[in-house]
């Protein structure tokens, strides 16, 4: 096995994935999902965008003190403003900070977006990769949409920026259009007449427009690239970006065809799939691939006598290979406080001792109401009760009267911005109702653009989870809340989204490579 086979993981779930709409994370999420990534054992960490805000600059500096092993990146413009933002909170992590820049390599970029000449384009990433190489001899280059890019033009500017001194140059799939084989073509083309081209890392970068991001990164592979830009369940603009869990599993499942390594930790894809949707309210779909509920599912009565004879004849790879757990049922209403702390710590929480005991008390709750504790019970505990931004709404008590003979009536008090106050609101339904009274109570001016409901787990008596999304002057987040009562956790789900509206900061022009 050659140095060239071990294929470096670069996470940008905290940078491109944080651009989904509402997924926007707060300095101390960003710091549980990044010690996350330290345990997958992750080889960079793009944590943010340092120029685009002061909260920005700040998650990537604070993830640059707190994240010993991985490599930490800060993306900028190619100017020396941006880079030199990004270095003053990268410079914390040593050796280990890259500075990461770009400019728009693709002639509708260069005419439409920048108005600049090729010539001119070329001489201000050289001159950006040369100052980025004064703080730090670990800078990258991306050519943004460079799989639209002339690739003649395409060679030039890569060449260039090794000369200039970047050890790692990314080809990105900026807007999801390459196909499989034409992205190997793109690579090899490089790889075959850049001549300087093996003093860099070819690195890719694809997003999942047209559904191939993970198709393209491995053809990427196959012709020389060495490392692989990805986010924990996809996430990222548009329809997302290439899904790390799937990149890696599909090299450790197929090693029989595709003769590449990697160091990610796969027992630990599982709890930082949960934790990236407990945090952000985004949610996998049932049929994702590695993470999804179903994925080691079997319902056909054929692939039921399979699996029971043997495994390896409809699963290609262990639930246990990605950490999860076989049997999901892990704590009762008998269980003690060091238990439930040791199975928090196995699913990737590490809290603090108030935090732990307001857990706790939820789970003893819980414990009394259910029979059954399971690990996605225990997530949603930790999202309600821990994980929370700064509370401007907070719901102290509501009631619901509804049915076929009555006009549904939501009897809500809330505190808002410290103030008690109370209403009571008719609506279409239960639902509508409650949505409508915390509106009236809030003076919320927000648009519900989509309302969503799932039971945590299985059985009549189990949690629902309610996720919203929201929308106000041009900004979006999701909310999500969780209760043994749907239609409390839907005001939960409501008011958290609120909440995440009134604290959101605005982080200025953002941007996609």
């Amino acid at each position: 096995m050659s140095e060239k086979s071990n294929i470096i993981i670069f996470d940008t779930t905290l940078r491109d994935g944080e651009q989904s709409p509402g997924a926007s994370m707060n300095i101390e999420e960003k710091l549980r999902i990044a010690t996350q990534l330290e345990k997958l054992n992750v080889d960079v960490i793009e944590a943010g965008f340092p120029i685009a805000s002061d909260g920005d600059f700040e998650a990537v500096r604070k993830v640059a003190q707190n994240i010993k092993k991985p490599q930490i990146a800060g993306l900028c413009r190619a100017n020396f403003k941006d880079i030199d933002r990004a270095w003053d909170a990268l410079h914390h992590a040593g050796d280990r900070g890259r500075i990461h820049t770009f400019i728009a390599t693709s002639d509708i970029h260069m005419e439409r977006k920048l108005q600049m000449p090729p010539a001119k384009v070329l001489e201000t990433a050289v001159k950006a990769v040369e100052h980025a190489c004064q703080c730090t001899k670990n800078v990258e280059f991306s050519c943004e949409d460079a799989v639209r890019t002339r690739i003649e033009f395409l060679a030039e500017m890569v060449e260039a920026v090794i000369v200039a001194g970047a050890t790692t140059v990314n080809i990105p799939d900026t807007v999801g259009y390459a196909i499989p084989h034409e992205y190997y073509d793109i690579i090899k083309y490089l790889k075959d007449n850049v001549p300087n081209i093996d003093q860099a890392v070819i690195s890719v970068h694809c997003h999942n427009d047209l559904g191939l991001a993970v198709a393209n990164s491995l053809a990427a592979l196959r012709a020389g690239a060495g490392q692989v830009e990805c986010t924990i369940n996809g996430i990222g603009e548009r329809a997302g970006n290439c899904s790390l869990e799937e990149v890696v599993m599909a090299l450790r499942t197929r090693h029989d065809i595709m003769p590449y390594t990697t160091g990610i930790e796969t027992e630990h894809i599982y709890s930082a799939s949960r934790m990236l949707s407990t945090i952000t309210g985004i949610t996998v779909q049932p049929n994702k691939a590695i993470v999804g509920a179903n994925a080691f599912a079997h319902e056909a009565g054929i692939h039921q006598h399979g699996v029971l004879m043997d495994k390896e004849t409809y699963e290609i790879m262990t639930p246990e290979s990605i950490g999860l757990n076989k049997n999901k049922l892990v704590l009762g209403k008998h269980s003690g406080r060091h238990a439930f702390v040791a199975r928090l710590v196995e699913l990737g929480y590490d809290l603090e001792k108030d935090d732990i005991e307001k857990a706790f008390v939820r789970f003893k709750s819980l414990a009394d109401a259910k029979k059954e504790i399971f690990d996605e019970d225990l997530d949603a505990i930790v999202a309600d009760e821990v994980i929370r931004i700064e509370e401007h709404f907070k719901l102290s008590q509501m009631n619901v009267t509804s049915g076929s003979f009555a006009a549904p009536t939501a009897t809500l008090q809330m505190w808002v911005e410290g103030d008690e106050k109370k209403t009571a609101v008719m609506g279409a339904g239960p639902v509508d109702a409650v949505f409508k009274a915390i509106k009236k109570l809030t003076g919320s001016k927000a648009e519900l653009l989509q309302f969503s409901v799932g039971a945590i787990t299985g059985g009549t008596d189990a949690q629902g989870e309610c996720t919203v999304r929201l929308r106000e002057d041009g900004r979006e987040v999701i909310g999500q809340g969780s209760d043994e009562d749907i239609i409390v956790a839907s005001a939960k789900a409501y008011i958290n989204a609120l909440n995440k509206m009134a604290t959101v900061v605005e982080r200025g022009n953002r941007v996609s490579i």
